[in-house]
């Protein structure tokens, strides 16, 4: 059995982090799906997991307790049943930046080939905007003068307007940074804001998952409020 680190640490009496270890736990293709099938930041049961990681019941326990053991997964009980998720948005972080890193998968159906494409043109990177309309929405807030050019926070008026409840950043998690988006290769905005921001266009019904996943598209209405939000034709049309 793969050995993890676990529990509390003195940082004084450590060396440099164990990159390995964390490695060897998402080098299993089982363990990889599993948290990849978790980026978009909900709960998932233990038995849908499996189904998306194909693997059994019992295996999917065995990778979900190792997961859970490395501190990259939270569980939540509700009954009988069990509930995970990716423990926050520095797992996140680390699984995308590996996307980024790593060759695509071969689509083998048409099935596939469309949810990669939706994938592609729109997701949730944990609770922030990616894909396309994630690039397509950090340039529009840019050019709003909401960010600046190296996607820190500049002016928040026009969401203040929009209604997204502002949160104020921390060391572990700042009000807005850069994040390289493994689709596009180029940068969308993560942090506390935009995860406030996401949210409220969820809350508006601008937002919708068009197969309950991971993928996002932007509705009509939700093009046509934020273009006039963040004056930028470029949302009108929906992703």
């Amino acid at each position: 059995m793969l050995a993890v680190p676990t529990g509390s640490y003195d940082a004084r009496m450590s060396g440099d982090a164990d990159v390995a270890a964390v490695a060897g736990l998402l080098g299993d293709r089982a363990r990889a799906a599993i948290c990849l099938a978790l980026l978009d930041g909900r709960y998932r049961p233990a038995g849908e997991l499996a189904r998306l990681a194909g693997v059994t019941a019992s295996t999917a326990s065995e990778h979900l307790g190792l997961l859970r053991g490395a501190g990259l997964l939270e569980v939540t009980a509700q009954g009988r049943h069990r509930y995970y998720r990716l423990a926050g948005p520095d797992v996140a972080a680390a699984v995308e930046a590996l996307s980024v890193l790593a060759r695509p998968q071969p689509v083998r159906s048409l099935r596939q080939s469309a949810g990669a494409e939706r994938l592609r043109a729109g997701r949730t990177c944990y609770d922030h905007l990616a894909g396309r309309l994630g690039v397509t929405i950090t340039d529009a807030l840019v050019e709003a003068g909401v960010l600046t050019s190296e996607l820190s926070l500049a002016d928040p008026g026009p969401l203040v307007r929009l209604g997204v409840a502002l949160t104020s950043g921390s060391a572990r998690r700042p009000t807005a940074r850069p994040c390289l988006d493994w689709t596009e290769r180029r940068h969308h905005v993560a942090g506390a804001l935009p995860a406030a921001f996401t949210a409220r266009l969820f809350e508006l019904g601008w937002l919708r998952r068009p197969d309950g996943g991971r993928a996002v598209r932007l509705t009509a209405d939700g093009g046509r409020g934020l273009a006039d939000v963040l004056d930028c034709a470029a949302l009108l049309a929906p992703a």
